[in-house]
């Protein structure tokens, strides 16, 4: 792999603003209107949100992260995508390397809705 450049000093401040929690992936299921995206159910402790990832063509198996725990950016706007809402984004490792991703995943369980950072 190539490493790519490091990006430009961002401010702490800027850092702060993006808000990084632990959710358990409760569900995973196929978004009809899409040939990438996948419907992730994601327990957060006090509420679930419907997340929409690019997960389709890069696991054989799509449920076994079905009860894993993994890192989501969860104070974007909701963002429609093929007739579907997603109410945040998955954290993962590898793809802006065209890598085959893998989620970020805490070393062990914490509760759901924990902050990161």
């Amino acid at each position: 792999m190539k490493q790519a450049p490091i990006k430009g000093e961002i401010a702490f401040d800027d850092f702060d603003k993006v808000d990084i929690r632990v959710g358990t992936i409760t569900e995973v299921l196929e978004v009809a209107k899409s040939d990438k995206l996948m419907k992730l159910i994601v327990d957060f402790g006090d509420h679930t949100r419907s997340i929409l990832a690019g997960l389709k063509q890069e696991r054989e198996n799509l449920k076994e992260i079905e009860g894993k725990q993994a890192l989501f950016v969860v104070n974007l706007p909701e963002r429609k995508m093929a007739g579907e809402v997603s109410q945040g984004m998955l954290f993962d490792i590898g793809y802006e390397d065209k890598l085959q991703p893998c989620l970020a995943c805490p070393e062990h369980s914490m509760p759901n809705g924990a902050r990161a950072g």
